[in-house]
């Protein structure tokens, strides 16, 4: 978990500060917090990653910045280059499509468990969720409609009552999330008519149904990802903002 600095005007915070909290181990304060600025895009595709400037947002010293990275580049979020440091992963196509292949046929089963198990609660849990994710997506915030589309995902996986699918799925959860942020502004209200769709599916027993509508779902985002692709120029290498001072930690 991370949290954010007070905002303009506040006049002591480097732009971008993400102060990690204790007691957690520093280093994996650190890896989290990095982790989620790539997913949310604060560091975006192909980003120089320059430790001393991490460090300065993050308001650590250098060494647990140089752990975190060294841990993302064994997960595939950072890469690693010999004489020119850490650059934040720019996903292949095939990459996209073996994950995604992956959450379809986990959640399409999850989501024909969650036809034959939901109760009543579930059900106003999914329809509060889309009510709340279609709110997000009109008002434009896409942290906001990436935050509650994952939670609707994962309780659809809860729902399922089968806990391998819950943790396969939650092997998948952040890199989902990490595709599927840029391409919210395109799926727009057509994913929560989707969603809600699903819902009524889930609500009314019907277990293939329910299932087909996910992956039909699942695969609407594998093409508006590969679509957006081919119209965004490749992602190059780009220094971060250098912060306005560095803050240590106590």
């Amino acid at each position: 978990m991370t949290t954010i600095s007070a905002g303009p005007g506040a006049g002591t915070e480097p732009a971008g500060a993400r102060h990690v909290k204790r007691p957690q181990p520093l280093r994996e304060s650190v890896y989290e917090a990095l982790t989620e600025m790539i997913i949310d895009g604060t560091l975006e595709r192909g980003r120089h990653l320059v430790e001393v400037e991490l460090a300065g947002i993050l308001g650590v010293s250098r060494q647990p910045v140089r752990e975190a990275l060294q841990r993302l580049n064994n997960e595939g979020w950072v890469d690693l280059r010999p004489g020119f440091g850490a650059m934040v992963h720019v996903p292949a196509e095939d990459e996209v499509d073996q994950l995604l292949a992956a959450r379809a046929a986990l959640e399409s089963e999850s989501a024909r468990l969650a036809a034959r198990h939901a109760s009543k609660d579930d059900v106003a849990k999914l329809r509060e969720l889309c009510k709340v994710g279609t709110a997000y997506q009109e008002a434009g915030d896409i942290d906001g409609t990436v935050r509650t589309n994952a939670e609707l995902h994962s309780l659809i996986t809860q729902m399922s009552g089968n806990r391998f699918l819950v943790d396969f799925a939650a092997q998948v959860d952040r890199r989902v999330r990490w595709y599927y942020t840029p391409v919210a502004p395109v799926r727009g209200a057509a994913s929560w008519r989707e969603h809600n769709r699903l819902v009524k599916a889930i609500s009314e027993g019907d277990e293939d149904k329910a299932a087909q509508i996910m992956r039909e779902h699942t695969e609407h985002t594998r093409k508006a990802y590969h679509d957006l692709q081919a119209t965004t120029e490749p992602a190059e290498p780009t220094e971060p903002e250098s912060p306005r001072r560095r803050r240590r930690t106590s």
